[in-house]
């Protein structure tokens, strides 16, 4: 499809809807901010003179498991300033005189069936990004980003300082927080911010909020904000400079290659500069990446590369402006190309050495977003490849209400290299893809939609086919949704820094949703999915086809039960063999299958003790059958420890001479939160698709706000005999320093 094409159809959709959905749902509702008239003490008492005179927010919404009534429990919310702070105080009574439901004392805590205290500020009240701040009766802090209009998750990945206390009696428990304003960004001289606040009450088994929303949108939806209007017009906020040095060290051994032991000792640190008030520049000088969260393993017996999310602080902020383009399918900028590469002795993913990164990003202003990134990466002998510079330019504006038109460029390019050294990849080599996206959403929230078309360039560009473009389009209601979308690649389309896992197709994808809420005791919801998926070569011959239909029922207890079949069809391209071994018989191109499977799932209900999540599949696979069984298991004592067991078999079955497989991917998992700022984590992994059994254990203590130690154990084993046969092992430390100036 080409591309004015794709802009006439959008632009018709946008103006066809928008007359529809000029309305917003609901009255508005407002709370007012006044200065503080005297200082307040974070104690959590909320005893100061400025919250006797504070206005209260009440009359909390129940989003689930109804959202056509009021709140069981009261909350109580309040905001006031100061020249330095925002404060939030907030009373929430109990439901009962049972225990609050803490899962753990660890920061970003996670759970809809969890106490919780939410707010939200949209502080350039834009409809489009917004900044979450969270709270539990132990004390326990949470704070993420809000991006895309709030139609996805919160992103907890983002890590600032502000400060809380909490006090908790058999009726009620009171949350206080002083958040920097310059920890959070708006416009100077602004006097209105969207706002919401919302509350999580596991005892009463309820998610309140302060503005009605409809379940078939997300709790989070900045289309359903009220306003915090300021008494005073905000003053610019002192200046924002944050130096975060680290030192880190540790030694590891490499058995496999039978190199000799390797002592290392680091220094690198980041800086964080506020410019203006909106704009961030963010930089890095050799930056460590030792106490990230390992992966989380999967099997794969598809045909292409498994997607594995981000973890590194660095590259999570703002992460929407730069990551959030194309789709599933195709997406031009992927953060995890840049500083990791794959050991060739283990097909471990490993750390590829960053000498030094910036990053400049936010707001220009209400309608402008910029975003600049440049990161040079260390030459890797040992696997070919030269040293490397990466960025992305992007550039935002806000067009209608909310919605925007995006221009980036990437970019990966070999820089600083010695000449006499033999790489890989040629000195001259360079990958460039540009590209422009339009993103559409109707005041409501009810209507979205995007279209995007990118262009790639090298030094061997041949001028055919070197594109992706494509459309999206959804429309939501409480009660019915229906999302579809096409999107092509080409097939000489390369996007080095970004996730394109299959070039030269056309894919067309349609689903629909139909939901029920009946007025039951035990059923919150229940609902049928159909989906439809088609893809076509470039010359419009069918290379797959997937057909499914499913319903699922969410109950009050928050159990879940979803029940799904499907059709597929291929067409094989190429050689494949599905239980991917190095010894296999493939399943020849141009062969073609249509095989059927039963998938299910049922969770059971979070808020007990033990909980697990068991989920399958059975039926046909290309020529042969599949059985699949995966999920997790899990046992908590509250707030302290955690036992986790993720689970995925896949049993293969194909017919002679073609590969049988029983493949196994098993994670235990212990978490212990000591305390609000001592964790300890250990997890397991045995993947006998990679041969590979991966240990690793992180002790973290929080010693002051955003500053931490970190000691990390990793091992590396062959699967069979178990833990018999060493591959690597190493054990380092990290310490952190988050300074003010």
């Amino acid at each position: 499809m080409r591309f004015s094409k794709i802009l006439v159809l959008s632009f018709l959709l946008t103006i066809s809807v928008e007359s529809a959905y000029a309305q917003t749902t609901g009255q508005l509702k407002t709370l007012h901010a006044k200065e503080a008239i005297d200082p307040i003490k974070l104690d959590g008492i909320l005893d100061e003179a400025s919250w006797q005179d504070a206005e209260m927010g009440v009359d909390f919404w129940q989003y689930w498991p109804s959202d056509s009534i009021r709140a069981k429990t009261t909350t109580e919310v309040k905001i006031t300033y100061d020249e330095n702070f925002i404060y939030v105080g907030a009373k929430l009574y109990h439901y009962n005189k049972k225990k609050y439901i803490i899962n753990s004392l660890s920061r970003d805590f996670q759970g809809p069936e969890i106490d919780g205290f939410h707010v939200n500020f949209d502080t350039y009240y834009d409809n489009t990004n917004a900044f979450n701040f969270a709270i539990n009766p132990s004390g326990a802090q949470r704070e993420g980003t809000i991006a895309d209009g709030g139609n996805g998750s919160i992103d907890v990945s983002w890590d600032n300082k502000w400060f809380s206390e909490v006090t908790v009696t058999d009726d009620y428990w009171i949350a206080e927080m002083a958040i920097p304003f310059k920890t959070i960004r708006y416009k100077e001289g602004s006097t209105v911010w969207g706002f919401n606040s919302f509350r999580l009450d596991g005892n009463a088994n309820e998610r309140v909020i302060w503005t009605s929303i409809p379940q078939g949108f997300s709790m989070s939806s900045l289309a359903f904000d009220g306003e915090l209007i300021f008494d005073k017009p905000l003053k610019k906020p002192g200046p924002n400079i944050s130096l975060i040095p680290y030192l880190a060290g540790g030694t590891s051994k490499d058995y496999e290659g039978k190199t000799p032991r390797d002592n290392n000792l680091a220094i690198g640190g980041d800086a964080k500069i506020g410019v203006t008030p909106g704009l961030n520049l963010d930089l890095t000088v050799n930056p460590d990446f030792s106490q990230v969260e390992v992966d989380r393993q999967q099997t794969n017996i598809s045909r292409f590369e498994l997607f594995f999310p981000e973890k590194r602080q660095f590259f999570l902020e703002n992460n929407d402006l730069f990551s959030n383009y194309g789709g599933e399918t195709s997406r031009p900028f992927f953060s995890r190309r840049i500083g990791i590469t794959q050991d060739t002795a283990t097909g471990q993913n490993i750390q590829n050495t960053i000498h030094a990164g910036a990053r400049l990003s936010g707001k220009l202003d209400k309608n402008w977003r910029i975003g600049l990134l440049t990161m040079q990466a260390a030459a890797d002998d040992k696997n070919g490849l030269p040293s490397i510079n990466y960025g992305m330019t992007v550039l935002q504006r806000k067009v209608m209400t909310n919605s925007t038109i995006s221009a980036f460029m990437v970019n990966k390019e070999a820089v600083f290299n010695d000449s006499e050294k033999d790489y890989d990849v040629s000195l001259d080599h360079y990958n460039r893809v540009i590209g422009s996206e339009f993103n559409y959403r109707s005041i409501n929230g009810r209507f979205r939609s995007t279209a995007y078309y990118h262009r790639s360039f090298t030094e061997q560009d041949t001028l055919n086919k070197e594109f992706t473009s494509g459309i999206l389009v959804n429309y939501l209601t409480r009660r019915f949704s229906i999302l579809t979308q096409f999107n092509e690649v080409g097939k000489n389309y390369t996007a080095e820094v970004g996730f394109v896992p299959r070039l030269d197709f056309k894919r067309s994808f349609t689903q629909a949703k139909l939901n029920f809420y009946p007025q039951t005791n035990g059923i919150s919801s229940h609902g049928a999915t159909v989906e439809y998926e088609q893809i076509w070569n470039s010359d419009r011959s069918r290379t797959d086809q997937m057909a499914s239909i499913g319903y699922d029922i969410n109950f009050r207890n928050l159990a879940r039960f979803s029940l799904m079949g499907t059709i597929d069809y291929t067409f094989l391209l190429a050689n494949f063999d599905p239980a991917r071994k190095s010894n296999g018989v493939f399943l020849a191109a141009g062969t073609d299958y249509t095989y059927k499977r039963i998938t299910w799932g049922y969770s059971s209900n979070t808020r007990k003790t033990v909980f697990y999540n068991f989920n399958g599949s059975v039926g046909e696979f290309f020529n042969g059958k599949i059985f699949n069984l995966n999920g997790n298991i899990n046992y908590r004592i509250r707030p302290i420890f955690n036992f986790s067991v993720d689970y995925n078999y896949n049993r293969l079955r194909l017919p002679e001479p073609f590969n049988d497989a029983d493949l196994f991917l098993i994670g235990p998992k212990f978490e212990f939160t000591f305390t609000r700022n001592l964790f300890f984590t250990t997890l397991i992994q045995y993947n006998n698709q990679l041969e590979n059994v991966n240990l690793n254990a992180r002790f973290q203590w929080r010693y002051k706000p955003v500053s931490d130690f970190f000691l990390v154990y990793t091992d590396n084993y062959y699967t069979s005999p178990v833990f018999l046969g060493a591959r690597n092992r190493a054990i380092v430390f990290k310490w952190t320093y988050w300074l003010n100036l």
